[in-house]
């Protein structure tokens, strides 16, 4: 059962990663959740995670012509310097603050989607 569970998992969340939304979202939680993994781990198991996953997805992003390469390689220059500083600091910050900022991360992003929704009804 544990096998199919973990494969699930993993299929889910490169199904949400392959829509750009970030697997994180779901493989995160089911491995503290479910597998019971400390956050640092987990993040960092989802951090090697998507290294194939994103890859394999750009490919396709790409090929659909639905990716401006120059504004990406001047965000991903960005990008570096800032998860470096984050890598860092979750090194001097316990699980436990990490897992509430996640949470927390997750809620404000679920309540922007959910008014930008209602505005779109409206």
């Amino acid at each position: 059962m544990g096998i199919i569970l973990r494969a699930f998992a993993g299929f889910l969340s490169g199904i949400v990663s392959g829509m750009g939304i970030g697997g994180g979202v779901v493989l995160i939680p089911f491995l503290t959740l479910l597998l019971g993994f400390e956050q640092k781990t987990a993040q960092g198991i989802n951090l090697l995670y998507f290294i194939p996953t994103g890859f394999a997805a750009l490919w396709i992003h790409i090929k659909n012509k639905s990716v401006d390469v120059r504004l990406a390689w001047i965000l991903a220059a960005y990008g570096v310097a800032g998860s470096i500083g984050g890598a860092l600091l979750a090194g001097i910050i316990s699980s436990q603050v990490l897992r509430k900022m996640f949470a927390v991360l997750i809620i404000v992003i679920g309540c922007n989607e959910f008014f930008l929704a209602l505005k779109k009804v409206k």
